[in-house]
């Protein structure tokens, strides 16, 4: 997997509790898919420059670099400049900077390639969100850009996947689900996507659907470590009580992490 910060694999308990945040919808039933919250909705408002935040988080040489880059935008815009500037800030972590710079980088130009830079930095942005407004602004900063990629290359199902995501996570979680379910029609062993499956299945308490969604995960992609924890989680949450430790067994076998060893202990002692 990529995208590693969307769902973390964290100590006991609580590596299930933070799925919760996310809006419950039942997803993967045959029939009809039901919003059951619309936590996010009028949420799309947030600074249209985020860059003054993280400035008192530099260090003073870069302080001075960024500095130096800004005096070079103010005797005309640049693209250079602006991806030199997105990219030092994506380097630092701070991706709605990134992406701010990157955007105007690819308003300024045809250039695909800087639109999908954009869009990767405000998705980065988008999974570490805590605030409703940033949560909404940031997926739509993130729709924006790679639907630009996907227009002109709509076999980028990575691209799709994480779009797919950003609705989930909206006041129109169906038309997540849907991407999602559109993903597998077209590369069923697609892993991002079997991956999204099994975990919106566990928040919405459909454990067994999650279950067989992880066992396909690991079929195809036997080394994904998430995929293979979250099996034994959703072994675990359907009172499969022997397929469950067998699982978080195996997985003890895969990684030396102290932290989801930690994990997978407490889950061994609840059984």
């Amino acid at each position: 997997m990529k995208k590693t910060q969307l769902i973390l694999i964290v100590v006991g308990v609580i590596a299930i509790a933070g799925l919760y945040a996310l809006p419950s919808v039942v997803v993967d039933n045959e029939g009809e898919v039901n919003a059951i919250s619309e936590e996010n909705a009028g949420a799309g408002t947030s600074e249209s420059n985020p860059v003054a935040m993280h400035e008192a988080e530099l260090s003073p040489d870069q302080q001075a670099t960024v500095a130096s880059l800004r005096e070079q935008l103010n005797e005309g815009t640049s693209l250079e400049v602006l991806e030199s500037l997105g990219s030092i800030y994506q380097e630092l972590g701070k991706y709605d900077s990134a992406g701010y710079y990157f955007a105007l980088a690819a308003d300024e130009s045809s250039d695909l390639a800087l639109a999908e830079k954009a869009g990767e930095s405000y998705y980065e942005a988008f999974t570490f969100a805590l605030d409703a407004d940033k949560v909404a602004y940031t997926a739509g900063q993130t729709q924006k850009y790679f639907n630009q990629v996907l227009e002109k290359d709509p076999t980028r199902l990575d691209l799709k996947t994480k779009v797919a995501m950003t609705y989930v996570s909206s006041s129109n979680p169906m038309q997540g689900i849907t991407m999602l379910r559109e993903i597998l029609e077209q590369d069923p062993q697609n892993e991002d996507a079997l991956f999204n499956m099994g975990i919106l299945a566990i928040q919405s308490g459909q454990y067994k659907r999650a279950a067989e969604r992880f066992e396909e995960l690991i079929q195809y992609h036997p080394e994904n470590l998430q995929g293979q924890f979250y099996l034994g989680v959703s072994y675990f949450e359907a009172n499969q009580k022997n397929k469950a430790k067998a699982q978080f067994e195996a997985v003890k076998e895969m990684t030396g992490d102290e932290m989801i060893l930690s994990s997978i202990q407490g889950y061994l002692d609840r059984l």
